[in-house]
């Protein structure tokens, strides 16, 4: 088959639905399909294009077999909602053109967020009389409201109508989590439309590796240290000041280190934070180039999930997938009736502890520390779980399957031409 992604986010963005959706571009190219790109110039997290990429309207690469088509963005480094929106509007309107111009795809897979790309996914589907599949990865605008990031009346009112319009124009809506498939059909998306497909992980290059002689650890002054990690995007909906006031509860135990992996930002937020609260047992890092994510995340005694109360109960950070292949016990700081919580829950390899609560975080850490015995079966069943439930494999399959059945699908409702009549 010929499949366009059709995705803001892509490598060499290193967290959030670039590695995802570069991950499952690159293996549909090796199950033997043309794949191209669609994407935005890289600038996430630290919202600003890469070097080597900016000043340019347009640029087309490829890696490992798939062919990327990049399109210029604006983007500020501390956007306001103005910025936010000029962001959406301008990959909107600079990324058809490529879009229009290459091949013409069999199946196009959309990713939302950014949710205005469905207005060019969609127009591209009817043009070249194709199924569109609209891959959820969070729902928005309802997130965005919730956290108090979307207050324009008049903001809501577009972007919830752009959101009626996303899911009546898909042929196919993908779904990360069973929350999602629940808050769709309430808002009267018919069942058969929708296909949950759960994100996943490589368990073959995230797999448990042994602490002992970790380069990680060694690098870091960590050898000997129960390590606790957290790394992933510093954001409003993270409050990761939590973990910082979880440290400081903790500083008297001196082989307990805290590491904090994320965007330069969001760390120099919480190296004002670690100073106001004494927190010396904190060590702030910039993300780590994605080869040396599996000697990373196997220098961790703990991993951690953090969440603020105010998230949207359907939210699934994909870093859960993550720890879970990694092999290691999780302590998730979420709301208790979220989906990132009954996945954790499910998994049976870690504890939830309430959200934006220092105490009962370190307490959890605590016991994880006195108990290595525990920390270890819990990481026991986190590596079984990811592997039986969130293996890339899998996850490529169905996409596959979708993308067969939809072209058959499209393939039999094509008018039949006269010539074709005759013979």
């Amino acid at each position: 088959m010929r499949i366009l992604i059709y995705s803001y986010n892509y490598y060499p963005e290193p967290i959030g639905i670039a590695p995802l959706m570069t991950e499952l571009a690159e293996g549909l190219v090796k199950r033997g399909h043309q794949v191209r790109v669609v994407t935005a110039m890289p600038n996430y997290p630290e919202r600003q294009i890469y070097p080597g990429y900016r000043g340019k309207w347009y640029m087309t690469e490829y890696k490992n077999g798939v062919q990327i088509q990049r399109s210029y963005v604006w983007i500020r480094p501390q956007p306001n909602l103005l910025d936010r929106v000029l962001l959406d509007a301008s990959f909107v309107v600079t990324s058809f053109l490529p879009a229009l111009m290459g091949w013409r795809p069999d199946v196009i897979i959309s990713t939302s967020p950014s949710l205005p790309v469905c207005l060019p996914a969609a127009l591209l589907g009817w043009l070249r009389a194709c199924p569109v599949v609209l891959n959820l990865q969070d729902i928005l605008p309802e997130a965005a409201i919730h956290v108090g990031l979307l207050k324009n009346k008049w903001l809501i009112k577009l972007f919830t109508n752009l959101e009626k319009f996303a899911y009546h124009s898909a042929t196919k809506i993908s779904v990360i989590t069973d929350g999602f498939v629940e808050n769709l059909q309430n808002k009267g998306v018919a069942s058969h439309k929708i296909v949950q497909i759960p994100n996943w992980v490589d368990v073959n290059f995230i797999r448990p590796l042994p602490v002992e002689n970790n380069p990680f650890r060694a690098t870091h002054n960590l050898k000997d240290k129960f390590v606790v990690l957290y790394s992933g995007n510093i954001a409003l909906t993270q409050g990761l000041e939590t973990v910082v006031k979880a440290a400081a509860m903790l500083r008297h135990i001196p082989n307990i280190a805290f590491v904090i992996v994320g965007e330069a930002k969001g760390l120099n937020r919480l190296q004002q934070e670690c100073l106001n609260c004494g927190a010396d047992n904190v060590l702030l890092l910039p993300f780590q180039a994605r080869e040396n994510l599996p000697q990373m995340l196997a220098a961790a005694d703990v991993g951690l999930v953090v969440q603020k109360k105010n998230v949207i109960s359907f939210n699934m950070p994909s870093k859960i997938q993550v720890l879970l292949a990694s092999g290691r016990a999780l302590v998730a700081s979420v709301p208790e009736n979220g989906t990132a919580a009954r996945a954790i829950r499910q998994s049976g390899g870690g504890f939830i502890v309430p959200p934006e609560d220092p105490q009962a975080l370190a307490n959890a850490i605590l016991d994880l520390h006195q108990h290595p015995e525990k920390a270890k079966n819990l990481g026991y069943k986190s590596r079984q779980y990811a592997v039986e439930q969130y293996a890339f494999e899998q996850a490529l399959n169905s996409y596959e399957m979708l993308c067969y059945s939809l072209k058959a699908d499209f393939t039999a409702m094509k008018p039949t031409s006269v010539s074709e009549q005759k013979v």
